[in-house]
């Protein structure tokens, strides 16, 4: 059976719930699968954009109304940071994504961002920051920071995600995390001493302070230049695909207080 064959009934079936009830089906515990289905995922992003911008040209013709000349309002589509928080990208507008790699809405979540990025402005600098309510989120943000650390972000942060949401495994502790560091190609002591160091533990711990420091109440949530809140729970966001509507509409207003 064709990796991608089997990516695209996990697809259509219905989404992440079904990926996992049919790869157990099948017992196809891989990566490519995931691989596969991440890739038709995007596919479908793009599509279902392009889709919309039919429908948009078409309203906008049949409109005297700007379409896009929208107004996004306090405690609708944004909340403010009260006091405003400090950021640490120059004159750069900073968005900070605050997540957690055992949240699902934070799995969902991930696709959009990374459309996001491959057209958010030059101005703009994006960071990651894990999201630690409770003690036991430490251990992701750990993981995170090392990862980080070791210059193997790219390689694992979506299979790290694969593993906790599609593969449904438990990596609960430092030595579930470095054996899953060590499948794809890295060494243990590397991953010890990355996940134990000085550097990763201020890190986790400046993450703890400035999720609350946010004022954020769960993830994903987005913090536009340390001055605006946006989520997906906002009464007039409700979706992932607005949230960086909101977010783009937040970058324009502070590059103009920039200039």
């Amino acid at each position: 059976m064709k990796v991608d064959n089997v990516a695209y009934r996990i697809v259509t079936i219905d989404q992440s719930a079904a990926a996992v009830i049919y790869l157990t089906r099948v017992k196809l515990r891989s990566y490519s699968v995931y691989a596969s289905v991440r890739k038709i995922r995007q596919e479908n992003l793009t599509m279902n954009s392009f889709a919309s911008i039919i429908v948009a040209a078409a309203l906008t013709l049949a409109s005297p109304t700007p379409l896009f000349a929208e107004e996004y309002t306090e405690n609708t589509h944004y909340e403010l940071v009260t006091p405003p928080q400090p950021t640490s990208t120059g004159n750069k507008v900073e968005v900070v994504e605050l997540f957690w790699y055992g949240c699902p809405h934070c799995y969902q979540f991930e696709p959009y961002v990374q459309k996001w990025l491959k057209t958010k402005p030059a101005n703009v600098e994006f960071v990651r920051m894990p999201g630690i309510f409770r003690p036991e989120w430490a251990l992701f943000g750990r993981a995170y920071y090392a990862e980080e650390a070791l210059g193997v972000f790219d390689k694992t942060h979506d299979l790290l995600f694969a593993a906790v949401h599609e593969l449904k495994r438990k990596l609960e502790t430092e030595d579930q995390l470095v054996a899953f560091f060590a499948e794809n190609g890295v060494k243990e002591d590397d991953f010890r001493k990355a996940f134990r160091s000085f550097a990763v533990e201020s890190k986790v711990r400046r993450a703890q302070e400035m999720s609350q420091r946010y004022g954020a109440k769960g993830v994903p949530t987005v913090i536009v230049n340390g001055k605006y809140r946006v989520g997906a729970s906002m009464p007039g966001v409700q979706t992932h695909a607005n949230v960086f509507k909101v977010v783009d509409y937040l970058i324009q207003k502070e590059s103009a207080l920039k200039k």
